[in-house]
């Protein structure tokens, strides 16, 4: 079985360009994201799943520089851009995350995909973000091939074209949904980067945690916002917007 991250990633999102690209330390979001996808033991590859804009070129010469697969299609048609990505790389387990996430645990990634493989008699599709517990910006998503192209072909609403799993999370009785619980609710942490206040706080996250320790985990991160609570209201106010990339 071929398990694969696939990261969804563009620069025209709509409330900050460019954010994928922006820079901590001297170094990009997304630059920062790879770098710890590729610690997640249960994965054997990361396509980086951009369009074919040439504003998105440079997501591709990132790709390039370090190594990564890299996939381009269309801008609207996420989930066909998903899809395609996936059966070009012949995957057959999709792990899914958005490139908004560069605090992403791999850790929990491996424990996503760990609970999906033990648990495949039971469940088509486990993730940690539906009954959400864990931080926003830990999100991770798996479910096979399969479920994957059901949702492409059988799809014609644009707005489940242009979220991939919206059309899995609305059919529980077709698809048995597993849910991956953290020990506790951290659900009202804001990790990820939409806008200029969520920025603010993942570079003050990464400045204070990541020259000592590069590899830093989700526990790492709470422990450090205790000591900084002051930092969670910088983007407390901030509205998830219905669909992410």
């Amino acid at each position: 079985m071929t398990t694969v991250i696939i990261v969804q990633a563009r620069m025209t999102s709509t409330r900050l360009p460019g954010k994928v690209l922006k820079q901590v330390l001297g170094k990009p979001l997304l630059e920062y994201q790879i770098e710890r996808l590729q610690r997640v033991k249960l994965a054997d590859e990361i396509v980086i799943a951009t369009t074919t804009n040439e504003t998105d070129e440079p997501i591709v010469e990132l790709c390039k520089r370090l190594a990564v697969a890299y996939f381009r299609g269309s801008e609207e048609d996420v989930l066909g851009r998903y899809y395609q990505a996936a059966t070009e790389h012949k995957v057959d387990l999709v792990v899914r995350v958005t490139s908004d996430c560069p605090l992403i645990d791999p850790k929990v990634i491996d424990e996503v995909i760990d609970c999906y493989l033990k648990n495949q008699s039971n469940y088509d599709y486990v993730s940690n973000c539906l009954e959400r517990t864990y931080p926003r910006g830990m999100d991770t998503e798996v479910f096979c091939f399969s479920t994957l192209q059901q949702a492409f072909w059988e799809v014609t609403a644009q707005p489940d074209r242009e979220h991939v799993t919206s059309f899995i999370h609305r059919q529980p009785s077709r698809y048995r949904l597993g849910h991956f619980i953290y020990s506790e609710d951290c659900s009202h942490h804001r990790w990820t980067v939409d806008t200029p206040e969520d920025f603010e706080l993942i570079q003050k996250i990464i400045e204070a945690i990541y020259p000592r320790k590069p590899n830093f985990t989700l526990e790492d991160c709470l422990s450090l916002l205790k000591k900084h609570p002051e930092w969670y209201i910088i983007n407390s106010h901030v509205s998830q917007k219905k669909y992410d990339e």
